[in-house]
């Protein structure tokens, strides 16, 4: 038989899945590993999904999706300063085929993407397998932000596109206002465009307005927006995002989901238009819940392990990014002993790029029961190095 496309092999597998499938077996496991919701999607938008499917709407939809949840996307972004219309938007399966459709539209062979390192390890894929261009990273550690110096230094002919995603995952880091805006200049004065991943732009915890680079004059127009209903409304397994940019991108992408999934299922939209519209008030506990469990588990790694492993304030997500380097162990090692000796799954902060290693990624969208037990096996474990 000939062998198979050669990207096939070249895209690496997710860290966090490696770790989780190591842990199938084990009893009595205590697991910081997936950036997913535990809690159930709230019932009014269940019922809203669950209402299409028994009026039968089961057919096709339009492939940028039906027009009353493209013209809700856009009004989500009026009380911003922002005005978009339904032609602005294309509905997709997840973020992540957001994401995927913007590379292939955007990027041609050998063309550049400057991304922060750190970073969520799949644009990896997505940049250099999927659109065959090249993932270039940057990195500063101030708050796990860009630093627009660096971002100059590894402009060249090949930049096409800058990729952000805050709040960050897996950092939990949020950019300020003023590096936003620092960014937006570069990007303008280079003619870039601004990939901006905000699928967790609801799970803030310092109290201020999310800024996001396109709400910059100039900005609008070159900036991709990707977003959707995963993380905020905790909708993981409903499979529902968007993505918001110029009128001419929106239409390409839109070309390209005919040839990959037609449209997607109607009952999904039609919950997606209840989860924008309806009653917040389950967002804001959910993110009431889940600043508390990063208090808990912030205050004690950094209390608990003798100095050992330390973290800094996440701001945003549902993540907090390690630091294990006083335990001498690399991220991997640590990972892999933690798993074995105390049931504990935690990620490797190098399989988010080279300059995680020496950090490990814990999720705390689990219970405070769960982070707390967590929080008692690695200060075993620590004391026992």
């Amino acid at each position: 038989m000939p062998n198979l496309a050669k990207r096939c092999s070249q895209v690496e597998g997710s860290a966090i899945r490696e770790m989780v499938g190591k842990s199938y077996g084990m009893d009595n496991l205590v697991s910081f590993a997936f950036g997913e919701p535990d809690f159930v999607t709230p019932k009014r938008i269940i019922d809203a999904g669950v209402k299409a499917l028994q009026d039968g709407e089961t057919f096709y939809t339009p492939n940028a999706g039906i027009p009353e949840l493209r013209t809700v996307v856009a009004k989500t972004y009026e009380p911003r300063g922002m005005h978009y219309d339904m032609e602005n938007v294309i509905i997709t399966v997840g973020a992540m085929e957001a994401l995927n459709l913007t590379m292939v539209t955007l990027l041609d062979p050998d063309d550049e993407v400057i991304v922060s390192n750190p970073y969520w390890a799949n644009y990896c894929g997505m940049v250099d397998e999927f659109a065959h261009a090249h993932l270039v990273d940057v990195y500063e550690e101030n708050g796990f932000m860009f630093d627009p110096e660096d971002i100059k230094k590894a402009l060249n002919e090949h930049t096409k596109a800058i990729l952000l995603n805050f709040p960050s995952n897996p950092t939990g880091g949020v950019a300020t206002k003023e590096n936003l805006e620092q960014i937006a200049q570069i990007a303008i004065d280079n003619d870039l465009y601004i990939i901006t991943d905000e699928i967790y732009r609801r799970l803030l915890y310092t109290g201020e307005h999310y800024t996001s680079i396109a709400e910059f004059p100039g900005m609008k127009e070159r900036t991709i927006i990707i977003d959707g209903c995963s993380k905020t409304y905790a909708m993981t397994g409903w499979r529902i995002g968007y993505a918001v940019a110029d009128q001419k991108i929106i239409e390409m992408m839109t070309k390209l989901q005919e040839n990959a999934i037609s449209s997607v299922f109607e009952p999904v939209q039609k919950a997606a238009i209840d989860a924008l519209t309806g009653d917040q008030s389950p967002v804001d506990e959910m993110i009431k819940k889940y600043k508390n469990r990063r208090d808990i588990l912030m205050n004690g790694l950094n209390t608990m392990m003798d100095g050992k492993i330390t973290c800094k304030e996440p701001k945003g997500a549902f993540y907090i990014f390690a630091n294990i380097k006083g335990t001498g162990l690399s991220s991997d090692e640590f990972c892999n002993r933690l798993l074995q000796e105390k049931h504990v799954v935690t990620v490797p902060g190098s399989g988010f790029g080279s300059n995680g290693e020496g950090y490990i990624r814990l999720s705390y969208a689990t219970s405070e029961d769960n982070i707390k037990e967590g929080l008692n096996r690695m200060q075993e474990f620590v004391n026992s190095l």
